[in-house]
């Protein structure tokens, strides 16, 4: 191949964006995902996984005591509070407000609303399927709303993955963009399966909440990755003056 076709092959390529594509196609089958799990919860048909699950999770001579150490009951009850309202509140606002300084308003603003946005459907989400909490085994923290999807699952997938894919592109390298997003994930993660082991979540609830959070944050990121610039308006002004790194 002579390099004029290479370089057509590769233009042609990039036309194509294949890995939007890809995102589209994951976005696609992570709502089929969502609604496949959301109709066999209300069928009832994931009730004995839910409780085999949980029930793993206590000793058998006393569901009101987790497995593990005592210090673990205490290092979950410090990791889902990660995923709380006022913690998640206060980590948006605090990255809005440096991405403001940064002179990045587009994104901020986007980052914002993105994240505002997705908590009111976790909300409309738990109001319309109105699946109750657990009573498989006794709850280690007090809880008392709805139950499915986990809130704390899917706030916190929407909130995190959702900073993590946006403020990634706002950094120049790779090895940055993959940590920030490999942390979004790690928290997502680690917060859920926490629920799961407080016993105030079914597993199927904290599996749809990363579905949902996730495909949120994929869905910000494909439309901010279309009209929303990740540079402050001077960045290219300041790099031709010799003052970027």
């Amino acid at each position: 191949m002579s390099e004029v076709q290479r370089r057509g092959f590769l233009a042609r390529l990039n036309a194509y964006e294949p890995l939007t594509l890809i995102i589209l196609a994951s976005v696609a089958g992570g709502l089929f995902v969502l609604q496949r799990l959301t109709s066999e919860v209300l069928e009832g048909e994931t009730f004995r996984f839910d409780e085999a699950v949980l029930l793993a999770l206590r000793r058998a001579d006393d569901l009101a005591v987790p497995i593990g150490p005592a210090w673990l009951t205490h290092a979950v009850d410090d990791i889902t509070s990660l995923g709380g309202i006022t913690v998640l509140a206060l980590l948006t606002v605090l990255i809005t407000v440096y991405l403001l300084l940064d002179r990045r308003w587009p994104i901020a603003i986007f980052v914002f609303s993105s994240v505002l946005t997705g908590w009111l459907a976790s909300t409309l989400l738990k109001i319309l399927i109105a699946r109750p909490r657990p009573d498989v085994v006794p709850h280690l923290i007090e809880v008392s709303d709805l139950s499915f999807p986990s809130g704390h699952a899917m706030a916190s997938a929407v909130t995190y993955l959702t900073l993590g894919a946006l403020v990634a592109r706002t950094q120049r390298y790779r090895s940055t963009r993959i940590f920030v997003m490999g942390a979004g994930v790690f928290l997502a993660v680690i917060i859920g399966l926490s629920r799961i082991y407080l016993g105030v979540h079914y597993p199927t609830d904290v599996f749809a909440g990363w579905c949902a959070g996730a495909l949120w944050a994929l869905g910000c990121w494909l439309i901010s990755k279309r009209f929303i610039p990740s540079r402050a308006p001077d960045d290219g002004v300041e790099t031709a003056n010799g003052d970027d790194q």
